[in-house]
């Protein structure tokens, strides 16, 4: 896709000031698209020229009507919501709120916009209840995006509209992101500003995980809004399983200071995203990773040590 179909386009992108969000912002602008970011509080972050800011509580049913009335949007790109397990432990039910209710009230809200396309990013640690069983989600989160799942897809079909579902993998970049790439990242930063601190944990060497850049995965959603068949669930993963350890080799491999690390725990088996089979599904759809590992890898560390020279000058 080469972006042309969304010039001039009304894109609407929830959780816009979040780690994807922020990328998304910058690309639809980029493509040309007219950018109506929703945020919850105007003061998080600055988007800078070139984007329509508004201010919306999505658990709040009036201001999502009123939000989609006044913009009246081509695309939707649904982000928002609460992606942590131990807070949907300390609170189920805001998770369930926010994961599951402001999918609902945004999707009611745009039955006014019956040609809007919209992309709901779920997760893939979502619960797949098995036939015949109690259901026993690992833990509320899973829940909420299981649940997040199934009234998005029973909202198409209920009322026809255009919805897609993607599920991405783990993604990685330059950003607020709190992923293991960016807390090594900062590990690293830390030992070349203040020298040896104590040892950065992390789980078995050989634990592999699918990562994928969030600039691709942002070009992603935008070929879902363009392309995508309603009702779809699209994995959106690099195809690649890489290790732990290849990640902390690579990354301390990218400075000269002394970063203590230690393993603990076992090595776990693959997570499952990054069959080849599940990239396909979007590669027929014209997309591919494009941004290498290493790079993102490099982009992290730029970013976190611009950061922090920001923080102490």
């Amino acid at each position: 896709m080469d972006g042309a179909e969304l010039t001039g386009k009304k894109v609407l992108i929830t959780g816009a000031s979040g780690f994807t969000g922020r990328h998304a912002v910058s690309y639809f602008r980029e493509a040309g698209a007219v950018v109506v970011a929703v945020v919850r509080r105007p003061d998080v972050y600055s988007f800078g020229k070139g984007a329509q800011v508004h201010v919306c509580d999505l658990n709040d049913k009036q201001q999502v009507r009123q939000l989609i009335d006044e913009v009246q949007p081509d695309y939707v790109l649904h982000l928002a919501g609460k992606n942590s397990v131990p807070d949907s432990w300390a609170d189920p039910l805001l998770v369930l709120e926010t994961n599951v209710m402001a999918v609902l009230y945004l999707l009611d809200a745009l039955r006014s916009c019956p040609a809007a396309r919209t992309v709901i990013v779920g997760s893939r640690l979502k619960y797949t209840p098995e036939p015949g069983r109690i259901p026993q989600p690992p833990h509320p989160y899973s829940l909420s995006k299981a649940l997040e799942e199934m009234v998005s897809l029973s909202w198409m079909s209920l009322f026809g509209q255009q919805i897609m579902l993607a599920e991405p993998g783990n993604l990685i970049g330059a950003g607020p992101s709190t992923g293991i790439c960016s807390l090594l990242a900062r590990h690293v930063v830390a030992c070349e500003q203040a020298g040896k601190t104590e040892a950065f944990r992390l789980s078995g060497r050989d634990s592999t995980r699918d990562f994928l850049d969030v600039r691709d995965a942002v070009r992603a959603y935008a070929t879902l809004l363009v392309q995508g068949a309603s009702g779809t669930v699209y994995p959106v993963v690099s195809g690649v399983e890489r290790s732990l350890g290849e990640i902390a080799d690579l990354l301390l491999s990218m400075t000269e200071a002394e970063v203590p690390v230690r393993w603990d725990g076992a090595s776990s088996g693959p997570d499952g995203a990054g069959k080849q089979e599940e990239l396909s599904i979007l590669r027929k759809l014209g997309w591919q990773p494009l941004i290498p590992f290493a790079t993102s890898l490099q982009d992290i560390l730029s970013d976190v040590r611009a950061q922090q020279g920001r923080t102490t000058n």
